[in-house]
């Protein structure tokens, strides 16, 4: 950049103006970024002062400051001020997290990062979100999280008025799609149109004033003018109807996406108001007018032309537009990294990349810290000091708590220590039990449960513990049943054995407790006891008790717990030895003198509060000033005021301390911390611990603080303290800084950053190693091998001062308390045991230590490691840090698909706006992109106060990251972005040019021993009485001879929701009932023979006598399904398209769809006065016609079947008499159906196998049909199953929606049945009519539900059907049970089939689609080559039987589609026959079971739809499998359907639980897809239960969905946009 060193506040005012003007044309996109830089290098080029950039000098710089003010760095007076407002702020940070990140030149590297992004101007659509799912509760009754010192939102927007350009100016002339949306807004009922509202229009930036003086020159500045004004372009998003406008700086990959069309397009209409169908009436839905035979070849995206006159311009494919734009850049890796998909589908490692840095250096040879000095007066054992203490020092100040304000609340004096610790060893030792049994023995385990508040309880319950030698357990106070992290603690207090509490009598009253008043059982809690340790309950000793002091050894002393990186907690043993060492060691490396005092204002129940303000302090008579946290949150300066009062000479701080210290600086002028000699920094060995100190040392050096006394420690529970920074002398020289490569430390090396200041890490030295400790860096992975002197390592230790072992643990112990480390040969170095500290750093010059994270913060993504730490200090230093709290942010790692995917999570501020969030989130990923060089795969937010925390207000990660992988942390707003960071999917398959002819692929099966793939039904047969070809030659003949024959024999019986049969037709009633209409057909409707005429009935027997009547009348029967009276909107546009097609003459009907079809409802979605002549058959007069007619051929159309299938596509099939008497006669056969039986049909009747079986098979067969529409289900759940039990009923026929409805209203109540007498053992043949693949899991559960009932496991089968023929398999009475098999899935994707054993990994169960009915031939046909396949292979199902449908009715005679679905050749094998295509993927298996003839059986499976299947990646999936795979992702999704857009996977799923739910399944779905079918989902759609089209077979109408997607009628909760 030109302008690296310059100050551009001194540069004169045109200068400054025509770089503004520069920008903005940059911006604007009215000059090429090449062109910038050169015109700007030549405006600068006159000012432009050579300086090499170093880094500042340690008491140089700034304290952090916001980097929305418009000056970067202030002058002193504003920082003072700037100080003065943060002072005010009541809630302060409680993460252990918080500003330690703070780092000036990290921002500013972070700043730059981005402003490279901005040329790039991508637009990021932003996720859509229903206004209920993010309304939250009024700001003031939330509590604001323990939280945020570091960003400034009382004060923003006083500074902000500084850089907000005025309101843009928008052409009026212009018509922006804004402002249709927001004024179709205005009226709608519905408000998620206007939250899904983006900005089209694009504003024009203004320029922006030019930043004021800046005194820091050197590092400022550069990158200001770059970045400012693009980040500003205004517009307003009016974002709710109700809201004022308010303008928001939407990020510049919105801003940016000026889209063509949109302003020359007139507005649609307004699509808002219009609510989804209610589940409850089903509808076929087709698509957009689109009626044609199905050409397959087609692409569906040619018929999206319009949905509902809204052009495909809409909201979503706006969106979807742009989230394609962003998907078309360049992933990372280039494409050797990908790994290919062999059959086995291996993952491969990616190829390491040649040019990734290795180490170079030479072993490292182990540090040697400096011998530990030998005192004649040091004690032999810890209790022994305070013995001596106690003894000679009775009046010397041992220990100060403060109050809640931070005053003085008490001194214990280590007279009282003594005495009362002395009182408790020997009450523990003595007087718990009853008098002669003694319940503590020394060696026994004991927790120790005290708040942070009370430091004199835990004090002397501590030292009481070692005295009677029994070992403390400290642990946090349970504060609730869902404590983060609760349970483990009961894991640590099992491993340990611990049976006893001891507590204080205020904090036993706060534990929580059963209503009875016990202290809760806490989850997975041993057993306590609980022992109050208040004074007045010890008991003195007798003159003669003593407690025994013995030389410290090698036995426990006392135990402290550690959380691991999965939440696991365990106990780190410490030996007496190794404690009195330690204290020893750090007496020598602090150089304490006794009487010294030192404010303590870390946790004393561990670490280094611990070590340092209970054990060491004893040690040296030192009196500890203890600061509380309670007392850090009401005022942070408490600890610097003590020191300042106290004159102490030590101060035990984290950055968090020193950070609210500088925060609230201003409250204190003549504070003094020149009394210090050292100021111990506990977390010193955090990275971005460096930028606190310089910020703390730069505000505070003016109050007497020496540079010299910061003193950076590095320690673990394991090894503790593993190296400390000596307290220098004055004036020493200041110790080292180093400046690394974030890239060279992703791959463990060290390279001193010098080409790319923006990815630069900085840290600080902790020092040296401790007295007696000899140290060495072996790699983390694998065996610990020494690590070169280039290299990152894990630092082990070997020192007598460390922990000992994990208690109870074993096994983890041998591997962290005992390791040997090997040399690159994999020798063992020595003998000595090393503990791994699980620190990650390296030596630097001098033997000095550098820390660069922890292992357990360690993500390995793709063979690179990040640091949590880091990156969370990137995520902050994205200013403005409006949007989330600074201390509230959570990274981790989760596994998907064979890689760690990185997640950040933080809590969002109550009153940061969609917009902010959405662009400080997408500004997070930029700039972790380009400084880590790693994706991130979800960002999430979620509300304040939110995440479980750690006692000390941290966020507990092990817990948050379990929340997220269960679905329950339930974010506000989440972007994931699977497309950028998962780079290891298999490579997309290419197809291969099909080389080998059908014949020799035919020859190939025959050599291999493999069978054509074709099974068939058994003959039809002869008809032997001639009386019968007469009677079954037509249907018409066949009903009329059974009004003659069999005047009063039942056929049907039609039944109510009660149960109750509400109407019944023997032969002559029917036959004279369809008499009657036909008469009517001539008269009324002057119908000539061969006109169609359509049937709209509900089900019931008025549709079967109007069926009969216009054969009668010689006129073809159009069955249509009637509008829904509560959905005529929805539903009567089919029923006036499906009367349109097929050129009705005559609609025949009941009047009360007649009243409905003339209504004024129906006008608003159709035009009534053009409806065909309307007949209603209520009260037909007895009549009878002329004649009877009779077709002169069989081949004549007998009716039309009209169906929608699940692609929206409305079909019209015409069955001939012959097909008619074909496939009843087969039917009859199948079933075995005569006069005498009775069979129940749940069904609707309108197309398909439903309505042969309604209509037809009766009369055909003879046998009584016991008719019960599906509908009355609704209001009596058990209709159908206590009519099979009534009327003892062997074989019924229903659909999977009725199935459905038993399972789920009903699965419960099998019990309630059984006492009303429902038994279903009769049943024997439960067939569902289908025309998809059976659904193996839904007939299962059925079956297993109602067996409680007498239900047959065996009676559940399937039929299947298709439009060329409506019945090809169907289970029939006799023959072999449908057999199931398990292919694997991943064959099933490449188009091939590999059987494979029940549970192995991939597998998909599929059951036999019934049995091939009889007269039927079905053959498995390569649909490309069209030559037939072997067995066991999958292709298309195509099926040879007389009853064939004759082909499409279509209102323009597509004959080539005709002659291609309904008679096509093989190419090859038989090429005589002719043969239908039904359109399924299936296969033939021949198993072992016999048929009734005793040949082996050949099985169809049918796999699914070819024209629902997806083509992604060049493989073949299934809805059905991705749908399936979604709804066990978790508990709350109902129900939910895909379908791809240009080539982007969008799952739609409907959410049954609270609507806080919503946002948790966008990760869950986009996990289990990728982990399951290696898919990136691009768009997920949360909708409300119902809002899923399903059509009257129970099947999801996914193109309809789709098409009202892309409409925008969805209303959804939520719509994520995967980037």
């Amino acid at each position: 950049m030109a302008d690296r060193s310059v100050d551009l506040s001194a540069l004169p005012k045109e200068v400054r103006d025509q770089l503004a003007e520069l920008d903005l044309e940059l911006s604007e996109g009215d000059i090429t970024q090449k062109g910038y830089e050169k015109k700007k290098t030549k405006l600068l080029a006159p000012y432009i002062i050579h300086t090499p950039v170093e880094p500042p000098p340690q008491n140089d710089v700034q304290p952090p400051m916001p980097s929305s003010s418009s000056s970067h760095a202030p002058p002193p007076s504003s920082s003072s001020r700037y100080r003065e407002r943060r002072s005010r702020r009541t809630h302060r940070s409680g993460g252990t997290r918080d500003d330690r990140y703070r780092s000036d030149i990290h921002t500013e590297a972070v700043q730059a990062a981005l402003a490279k992004h901005k040329e790039e101007k991508m637009a990021l659509p932003m996720p859509t979100k229903r206004r209920s799912t993010y309304v939250q509760s009024p700001i003031e009754t939330r509590t604001p999280p323990d939280s945020s010192s570091g960003s400034e939102d009382e004060t923003s927007a006083r500074r902000q008025s500084s850089v907000v350009a005025p309101p843009p100016l928008v052409n009026p002339n212009l018509q922006s799609p804004d402002s249709w949306i927001n004024r179709s807004v205005q009226g709608s009922s519905t408000s998620s149109s206007a939250s899904s509202t983006l900005s089209h229009g694009e504003a024009k930036p203004q320029p922006q004033s030019q930043p004021q003086a800046q005194p820091q020159p050197q590092y400022k500045p550069q990158y200001q003018p770059l970045y400012k004004p693009h980040y500003q372009p205004q517009y307003q998003p009016q974002y709710h109807p109700h809201e004022p406008p308010h303008t928001a700086a939407v990020t510049d990959m919105l801003a940016h996406s000026r889209i063509a069309h949109s302003e020359n397009s007139a507005p649609p209409p307004d699509v808002t108001a219009v609510a989804p169908p209610a589940r409850g009436p089903r509808v076929d839905l087709p698509s957009n007018a689109v009626v044609r035979g199905m050409s397959r070849g087609q692409s569906r995206s040619s018929m999206m032309e319009t949905a509902d006159g809204v052009p495909v311009s809409s909201r979503v494919s706006t969106k979807i537009q742009q989230l394609l734009n962003t998907l078309k850049r360049p992933k990372r890796p280039p494409l050797s990294d990908f790994f290919t998909d062999d059959s086995e589908e291996i993952v491969e490692v990616a190829q390491p990349d040649p040019n990734t840095p290795k180490p170079e250096g030479r072993q490292i040879i182990p540090v040697k810290g400096e011998p530990l000095g030998v005192v004649s007066n040091w004690p032999p054992a810890l209790q022994a000091a305070l013995a001596r203490w106690g003894a000679t020092q009775g009046k010397s100040p041992a220990l100060t708590a403060l109050d809640i304000t931070g005053k003085p609340l008490y001194t214990l004096t280590y007279g009282k220590l003594w005495s009362r610790s002395v009182k408790l060893a020997y009450t523990l030792l003595n007087k718990l039990g009853t008098k002669n049994e003694q319940i503590l023995k020394p060696g026994d385990r004991v927790a120790l449960v005290y708040p942070n508040n009370d430091p004199g309880m835990f004090w002397v319950a501590f030292y009481g513990c070692l005295l009677a030698e029994v070992i403390p357990v400290p642990i946090e106070v349970p504060l609730s049943r869902k404590d983060a992290g609760i349970s483990q603690v009961g894991f640590l207090l099992g491993s340990c054995g611990v049976g006893l509490a001891l507590t204080s009598e205020i904090c036993l009253k706060g534990l929580p407790k059963t209503p009875t008043g016990e202290i809760l059982q806490f989850k997975g809690w041993p057993r306590l006891k609980w022992v109050v340790t208040d004074s007045k309950y010890l008991t003195k000793p007798s003159k003669d008790w003593q407690p025994h002091i013995p030389t410290a050894n090698t036995d426990p002393a006392y135990i402290e717990y550690k959380a691991s990186k999965e939440g696991t907690v365990v106990g780190v043993a410490v030996s007496k030895v190794a404690m009195l060492t330690h204290c020893q060691a750090l007496t020598q490396a602090c150089n304490y003198c006794e009487g010294e005092t030192l404010v303590n204002v870390l946790d004393f129940k561990k670490d280094m509060g611990l070590w340092h303000g209970v054990l060491t302090a004893v040690m040296n008579r030192i009196h500890t000033i203890s600061v509380p946290y309670a007392v850090m949150k009401a005022c942070p300066l408490s600890w610097v005021q003590r020191v300042h009062i106290h004159k102490a000479r030590l101060a035990l701080v984290k950055c968090r301390d020193l950070h609210w210290a500088m925060m609230a600086h201003r409250d204190q002028r003549d504070t003094s911390l020149a009394s210090l000699r050292m100021l111990i920094v506990a977390d010193g060995a955090n990275p971005w611990s460096v930028s606190s100190c310089d910020a703390f040392l730069n505000v505070f050096q003016s109050h007497g603080l020496k540079p010299e006394v910061i003193c950076p420690c590095a320690t673990s529970p394991e090894a503790m303290t593993v190296a400390i920074r000596r307290p220098g002398l004055p004036g020493a020289p200041l110790p080292a800084r180093a400046i690394l490569s974030m890239g060279g430390l992703s791959h463990g090396v060290i390279r001193v950053n010098t080409e790319d200041k923006n990815s630069a890490l900085t840290v600080q030295d902790v020092g040296h190693v401790m007295p007696g400790a000899l140290m060495c860096i072996v790699k983390p992975d694998g065996p610990p091998q020494l690590c070169k002197t280039d290299e990152i390592g894990e630092i082990i230790i070997n020192s007598r001062a460390g922990g000992n072992m994990y208690y109870g643990l074993p096994g983890l112990t041998k591997n962290t308390f005992e390791v040997i480390p090997v040399n690159a040969n994999g020798v063992p170095i020595g003998e000595i045991p090393f503990v791994r500290s699980g620190l990650l750093g390296f030596v630097g010059p001098g033997s000095l230590i550098f820390v660069v994270g922890k292992i357990e913060g360690l993500l390995m993504v793709s063979g690179r490691r990040h640091n949590a730490d880091d990156l969370v200090a990137t995520a902050l230093a994205v200013e403005p840090v409006k949007t989330v709290y600074r201390g509230r942010i959570a990274v981790f790692s989760v596994t998907v698909f064979y890689d760690e995917r990185v997640v950040i999570v933080a809590e969002q501020r109550p009153d940061a706006s969609e917009e902010d969030s959405f662009q400080w989130m997408s500004r997070v990923l930029q700039a972790i992109d380009s400084i880590h060089q790693v994706g991130l795969y979800c960002l999430a937010l979620v509300q304040a106060n939110t995440l479980p925390k750690t006692p000390l207000g941290g966020i507990h990660i092990s817990d948050t990251k379990q929340f997220f992988l269960d679905g329950s942390l339930h974010p506000c707003n989440i972007l994931m972005c699977p497309h950028t960071c998962v780079t290891n999917l298999p490579k997309p398959r290419q197809k291969q040019p099909v080389g080998v002819g059908p014949a020799s692929v035919m020859v190939g099966n025959l050599v291999a021993g493999k069978r054509i793939a074709q099974a068939a039904g058994r003959d039809l047969g002869m008809i032997e009485d001639q009386d019968l070809v007469r009677k079954h030659q037509y249907l018409t003949e066949a009903l009329q001879w059974r009004a003659q024959t069999d005047p009063d024999h039942v056929l049907y019986v039609l039944l109510n929701a009660k149960g109750v049969a509400v109407g019944t037709a023997t032969c002559v009633q029917l036959h004279k009932r369809a008499e009657k209409i036909a008469a009517a057909l001539n008269e009324k409707g002057s119908i000539n023979t061969g006109e169609n005429v359509v049937l709209l009935y509900p089900p019931g027997i008025d549709l079967i006598a109007a069926f009969y009547g216009c054969l009668y009348a010689g006129c073809v029967p159009v069955n249509v399904r009637p509008p829904h009276p509560q959905n005529l909107a929805a539903t009567l546009p089919t029923v006036r398209m499906i009367i349109d097609v097929s050129k009705a003459a005559c609609i025949l009907t009941t009047q009360n769809l007649m009243r409905i079809l003339r209504s004024k409802e129906a006008a608003a979605s159709v035009n009534i006065k053009t409806w065909p002549t309307i007949i209603d058959t209520d009260d037909l007069p007895r009549r009878r016609p002329p004649q009877i007619y009779k077709p002169p051929t069989a081949e004549m159309i007998a009716y039309l079947d009209f169906s929608v299938s699940t692609t929206g596509m409305l079909t019209g099939v015409k069955i001939s008499h012959a097909a008619v008497s074909a496939l009843c006669r087969s039917i009859k056969l199948q079933c075995e159906l005569y006069s005498s039986r009775q069979i129940a049909i749940c069904l609707d009747p309108y197309c398909g196998l439903g309505f042969v079986l309604w209509c037809l098979a009766s009369v055909y067969s003879g046998h009584q049909s016991i008719l019960i529409p599906p509908f009355e289900l609704e209001s009596c759940l058990s209709l159908w199953l206590s009519t099979l039990s009534q009327y003892r009923i062997r074989d019924t026929f229903c659909s999977y929606s009725v199935m459905e409805l038993c399972t789920k209203g009903l699965g419960t109540q099998t019990e309630l049945l059984k006492a009303r007498g429902v038994n279903l053992s009769c049943v024997r043949s439960c067939v569902v009519i289908a025309e998809e693949r059976p659904r193996l899991a839904l007939s299962h559960s059925f079956s297993k539900l109602f067996k409680d009932v007498g239900l047959s496991s065996r009676a559940v089968s399937t039929a299947f059907g298709s439009r060329v023929n409506l019945a090809i398999c169907l289970q029939g009475t006799t023959g072999p049970d449908p057999c199931t098999v398990y292919v694997d899935m991943k064959s099933l994707r490449h188009d091939r089939v590999r059987l494979v054993e029940r549970g192995a990994p991939q597998s998909l169960p599929l059951m036999e689609s019934g049995k091939i009915l009889p007269g039927v031939r079905v053959i498995i046909v390569n649909p490309e080559t069209r030559g037939p396949l072997g067995d066991s292979h999958l292709g298309e199902v195509w099926v040879n039987s007389p009853h064939n449908a004759s082909g499409y009715y279509t209102i323009y005679g597509e004959e080539s589609l005709q002659a291609d679905h309904f008679n096509t050749k093989l190419s090859f094998g038989d090429p005589q026959t002719l043969w239908a295509r039904t359109g399924y993927l299936g296969f033939v298996k021949r198993t072992e079971l016999l048929d009734a003839s005793g040949d082996r059986h050949d099985a169809l499976f049918v796999v699914g739809s070819l024209d629902e299947t997806l083509e992604l990646r060049g493989l073949r999936y299934h809805p059905i499998d991705i749908e399936t795979s979604v709804s066990r992702a978790h508990r709350s999704i109902a129900e939910s359907a895909v379908f791809t857009w240009t080539n982007l996977l969008v799952v739609v799923s409907e959410l049954c639980g609270s609507e806080q739910d919503a946002l948790d399944l966008v990760p869950l779905i986009t996990n289990v897809v990728l982990e399951e079918h290696h898919l990136i989902v691009g768009v997920v759609v949360i909708v409300d239960p119902g809002v899923i089209p399903i059509n009257s077979r129970g099947e999801k109408q996914r193109m309809h969905l789709r098409d009202s997607f892309l409409a925008d009628q969805l209303d959804p909760i939520y719509v994520a946009y995967n980037m």
